[in-house]
C-alpha cells in the first residue's frame, strides 16, 4: 500500500506563500499599559498558503474608477479564523469576505478575500 500524500484541489503545487493573518483589537480587552485602546490589529497566525487570484475587474460609478481584486487563499484547517480578520501578503493587505470548508473534511480552508485599498 502507498502512503497517504496531501493532494490540493488544484495542480499548481503547495503551499509556497508566507501570509499573516491579524484580527482587530478588542477595546474592552487589548489596551496598553495606560488603559487606552490599542490601534494596531494582533497578529493570530503566520502561516503557508496559496494565494491565487481569481478575477480582475475595474468598476465605473460616478466617473471614479476603482479596481476589485478578488483572491483565493488557501490554508491548512485551524480554529480561530473569522470574517473581521485580514491577511497581509507581500505587503497587500486582503479583508477576508468568506470562509469555505473544503469538504468539512479539517484539512483546509478557503479564504475569499477581497485586496484593500
Amino acid at each position: 500500500m502507498q502512503p497517504f500524500k496531501y493532494k490540493p484541489n488544484r495542480n499548481s503545487g503547495l503551499f509556497r506563500h508566507r501570509i499573516s493573518i491579524f484580527k482587530p483589537p478588542d477595546p474592552e480587552i487589548d489596551v496598553d499599559e495606560a488603559g487606552q485602546p490599542l490601534e494596531d490589529w494582533i497578529p493570530v497566525a503566520e502561516t503557508w498558503a496559496d494565494v491565487f487570484p481569481l478575477r480582475g475587474r475595474e468598476l465605473f460609478a460616478a466617473q471614479q474608477a476603482s479596481a476589485e481584486v478578488t483572491t483565493r487563499i488557501t490554508i491548512r484547517y485551524r480554529t480561530g479564523i473569522d470574517r473581521t480578520m485580514k491577511v497581509v501578503y507581500d505587503g497587500t493587505e486582503f479583508e477576508i469576505l468568506y470562509i469555505i470548508h473544503t469538504d468539512y473534511a479539517k484539512k483546509e480552508l478557503q479564504l475569499m478575500c477581497k485586496e484593500r485599498q
